[in-house]
């Protein structure tokens, strides 16, 4: 019956258009009714300790350094970078868009501005080369996704606060799996493209690589200093995501110098605007989430999920199943503040690595960015490479299935996750 109350209250406010952090107060309320023990004073302090986490201090501190890099010329040059390496093979445009994907997502650790900064750049260049636009679309929103895999990751921010997880084995955990989900789309690509005549741009000379390679030195070395930072511990997740928004600000304002004082202030709101979303829907969450706890949902969920508790790859099969039916309706965020609580205690249980569970979670809820009709990627991109949401959902599709499969691969072979983790770690 509990579970019935979760399900009906949560989907029910959904599906009366309420926005997701109301919605999950109202589920908070219902279970609350459930459970005979309606008191506002447990709305108000989860409420409030829902928010009042030191690991969350990263989230706008990588929301302002993602904000940063889009209007202070990092990405533009990350984006320069790959089309000097990769831009003159067959298809190599697309290459491109896959490269900047995996190195964008190294800087600022967000789906949603990655695919927007590449859509902005790649969409017009891959249309004009002769590339069907659905198509390039589709590409880029499913490369845009690779961004909360790798570090840094708000993705990985929010299920490490919401699981009790280190944030920085996590972060380490993803960085192959990431790269994983690279690979599978220059794979989903290059089958897509093998037909078309379609002229790369000409191979650009050794001295205009390194020409490119020095002017994108400073964005490149981002990455290298996070998770260099983080292998060796001189600085927390936290730590790292102040280090993060520093050094884009100081690269952006006095080495590349696209972004003037003046346009400080504009960035700041932005970055806070997104930051009191996110923020809000932790916060909401975690009322949902104590109750679910007292309910023992995660216990009732345990016996509907017995018969797979003996075999540990169907069991993650299973539970990666309901992350994709979820993804489909459900955004990234509140998809992993409602979930954890509920598979977490399922995993401790079966004896899974919580490590590469996190991992694997958070590569389907990336996922669930490009799947329709919620897919917040797939929306983005429609509006800046302005395309359909029918078309694109056509363009998307083949690489949508490669990414799947990679992540098909990963539950199939865990150590593809976890030996990587262990060198890093």
């Amino acid at each position: 019956m509990t579970i019935a109350v979760f399900l009906g209250s949560l989907l029910g406010a959904m599906a009366l258009g309420m926005p997701i952090a109301f919605a999950l107060l109202v589920c908070g309320l219902a279970l609350m009714y459930q459970l005979d023990m309606m008191d506002a004073q447990i709305i108000a302090q989860n409420l409030t300790n829902g928010a009042d986490s030191f690991p969350l201090m990263a989230v706008p501190f990588f929301m302002l350094a993602g904000e940063i890099m889009n209007t202070g010329g990092l990405s533009k040059r990350i984006v320069d970078v790959a089309m000097a390496l990769v831009g003159h093979v067959r298809g190599g445009l697309g290459y491109v868009a896959i490269l900047a994907a995996c190195l964008l997502s190294a800087l600022s650790g967000s789906a949603v501005a990655d695919a927007a900064a590449l859509s902005a750049l790649l969409v017009p260049m891959m249309v004009a080369a002769g590339h069907d636009r659905a198509r390039s679309c589709g590409l880029i929103a499913a490369g845009g996704i690779i961004g909360p895999i790798i570090p840094p990751s708000i993705g990985f921010i929010i299920f490490g606060v919401a699981a009790n997880l280190s944030i920085s084995k996590l972060f380490l955990a993803g960085i192959v799996p990431g790269l994983v989900i690279g690979l599978s789309l220059v794979a989903a690509w290059w089958w897509v493209v093998r037909d078309e005549n379609v002229t790369p741009p000409p191979r650009k000379s050794t001295a205009d690589v390194l020409k490119t390679l020095a002017d994108g030195f400073w964005a490149l070395m981002l990455p290298l200093i996070i998770v260099f930072g983080l292998k060796f511990g001189i600085f927390t997740p936290t730590e790292a995501a102040v280090v993060c928004a520093v050094y884009s600000l100081f690269v952006a304002v006095f080495i590349y110098r696209e972004l003037k004082i003046k346009q400080i202030y504009e960035v700041l709101v932005a970055a806070a605007k997104t930051t009191a979303i996110v923020m809000f829907l932790v916060a909401a969450a975690l009322v949902s989430a104590w109750l679910i706890t007292v309910a023992d949902l995660p216990g009732q969920i345990v016996g509907l999920l017995e018969p797979f508790m003996g075999n540990k790859i169907l069991l993650m099969f299973a539970m990666m199943m309901v992350v994709v039916v979820v993804g489909t309706a459900m955004d990234m965020t509140p998809t992993i503040l409602i979930l954890t609580p509920v598979l977490m205690p399922i995993v401790q249980k079966a004896g899974i690595d919580p490590i590469y569970f996190g991992v694997l979670f958070i590569v389907n809820n990336s996922i669930g960015l490009i799947t329709p009709p919620v897919g917040t990627v797939l929306n983005v991109v429609a509006g800046v490479g302005k395309v359909s949401m029918d078309d694109l959902m056509k363009g998307v599709w083949p690489f949508m299935l490669a990414e799947l499969l990679a992540l098909l691969l990963m539950i199939l072979f865990p150590p593809l996750v976890m030996v990587p983790a262990s060198w890093f770690n």
